[in-house]
């Protein structure tokens, strides 16, 4: 019985040894903290803007306690660094951290930098920790910093002006209501970052003529990431939208210009009786939107070479005015992924929408040639018009996801089938996993492909990323196969 108690004794005062041995402080100089990563990185952020706030992990893998006894910033003018709650730096001495316990430390990027370049540039700074056991231990912050140009300012609410033109030189942050009562204009290669709620109204005349390598980008101003798959970027609904309004003709141009994750791309509406406005699109992008994509109502347009994909409602709405499509993917994938990220659902609505019922705006006479309406649901296209035998709206050389349409100028559409089995894009679900975005291009066994006709061809023989269409019968869509 007295053994067994020893025996008992003993293992008891090992026990209590071991669990204290946690909070005895080791002067051990070969024993090491251990870090989330050596090298603290930030996406590119804007200067004088301040950034999000990054998580580094500090930890203490050994059995004994360790001494921070100074945390410091070697440069210490960019960034700001709190650990476990304190912001002070002068205060970070003679941190305890027990075996097996590990510290949170949250970084960010000043409000008060400028870098004072048009171009982004490094910033870097080192963070030191010091063990009083008499080693440094460092980790790297490290960003890109770019300035821009403010226009507005949080809670202005609006900013109004005349004649104005975004130029490429450094790009712009719209803070709120920015209307533009005479003529707007955008340099290839614009950028607008656009903050919560922004808008752009353009009641005059617009020119955005962006090019393949120098496009026109309107997006929310967030850069940083929900996850580490996940930017912001692919959230929709992260601005308001762009808006042309007019009460008199007027000339809309857009070449390669890509409206992304708003709630509204391209919204184009007139108080016309006579003569509508004209709007004139190629090779543009409108993507990822928590409501429409492209809104025409009393106004004319030509549409080609363009991809408008991915909206919770309406990726097209035509009522008033003669739209033709050429050559354009129309895409309705929204949230059509397995992680959530956006804020509001999916409509139950088709990807296209023609409205002809209103009786206070002009016949809506909308056509489609040689291009791809598509998406998840089971109905895409929708024509609401009084008699179907009496529309004049064409749809020649389209692949189409919707039923067979009664209509007299519909010929050579190849249509959706239950049974097929070849995808239409590339990748129509989004992979956040593998880190494989959405893409509207043709796969190689898409049915979309050899369907369009050549003679809707001939004006645009390259397609929105410059392959050529010299085949006999193109493919549909604003993406020429390309192995």
């Amino acid at each position: 019985m007295g053994y067994r108690l020893r025996v008992i004794g003993y293992i008891a005062v090992l026990f209590l040894l071991a669990a204290c041995s946690e909070y005895t402080v080791s002067d051990d100089p070969t024993l090491r903290l251990r870090f989330s990563t050596d090298t603290l990185s930030f996406d590119t952020v804007f200067t004088e803007t301040g950034s999000a706030t990054l998580k580094l992990m500090v930890y203490n893998r050994n059995a004994n306690a360790l001494c921070i006894d100074r945390v410091w910033l070697e440069k210490g003018t960019v960034f700001r660094v709190n650990v476990d709650g304190e912001p002070d730096m002068e205060r970070l001495t003679n941190i305890v951290l027990n075996g097996g316990d590990s510290l949170f430390v949250f970084v960010r990027l000043t409000e008060e930098y400028k870098s004072g370049s048009d171009d982004p540039v490094l910033i870097e700074d080192l963070l030191h920790f010091h063990l009083k056991a008499g080693t440094t231990q460092d980790v790297v912050l490290e960003a890109y910093g770019q300035d821009a140009i403010r226009i507005g300012h949080k809670g202005c609410g609006r900013t109004e002006k005349d004649d104005f033109t975004f130029t490429a030189l450094k790009p712009y942050i719209v803070f709120d209501t920015l209307v533009v009562g005479g003529t707007l204009t955008f340099e290839p290669g614009a950028r607008l970052y656009m903050h919560a709620g922004a808008c752009i109204y353009a009641l005059g005349d617009v020119t955005a003529n962006g090019t393949p390598d120098q496009p026109i980008t309107l997006r929310g101003d967030r850069l940083d990431r929900l996850f580490d798959s996940v930017p912001y970027a692919y959230a929709g609904g992260s601005w308001n939208g762009f808006y042309l309004l007019t009460e008199t003709p007027r000339t809309y141009t857009f070449s390669y210009v890509d409206i992304l994750s708003g709630n509204v791309g391209l919204y184009c509406m007139s108080t016309c009786t006579a003569t509508l406005p004209n709007l004139r699109m190629d090779g543009c992008r409108i993507h990822n939107h928590t409501l429409y994509g492209l809104v025409l109502m009393n106004t004319d347009a030509l549409v080609t070479n363009t991809e408008i994909s991915n909206c919770a409602s309406y990726c097209v709405y035509c009522s008033g005015g003669e739209h033709t499509f050429v050559h354009s993917t129309i895409a309705s994938y929204f949230g059509y992924t397995s992680i959530r990220i956006q804020q509001v659902a999916k409509d139950d609505v088709a990807a296209v929408f023609i409205d002809n019922l209103t009786k206070t705006e002009p016949f809506t006479t909308a056509s489609f040639y040689n291009s791809i309406i598509t998406g998840y649901l089971s109905n895409q296209l929708v024509v609401a018009t009084p008699l179907d035998r009496y529309y004049p709206g064409a749809f020649v050389g389209n692949y189409l996801k919707t039923d067979t349409l009664p209509l007299p100028h519909a010929q050579d559409n190849v249509y959706w089938q239950k049974t097929d089995t070849a995808s239409v894009f590339v990748n129509d679900f989004y992979k956040y996993k593998e880190y494989i975005y959405y893409d509207f291009h043709l796969d190689s066994l898409s049915p979309a492909r050899h369907i369009g006709d050549s003679l809707a061809a001939l004006p645009y023989p390259l397609d929105r990323d410059g392959v050529s269409r010299a085949f006999m019968r193109p493919d549909a869509g604003c993406y020429q196969y390309q192995p």
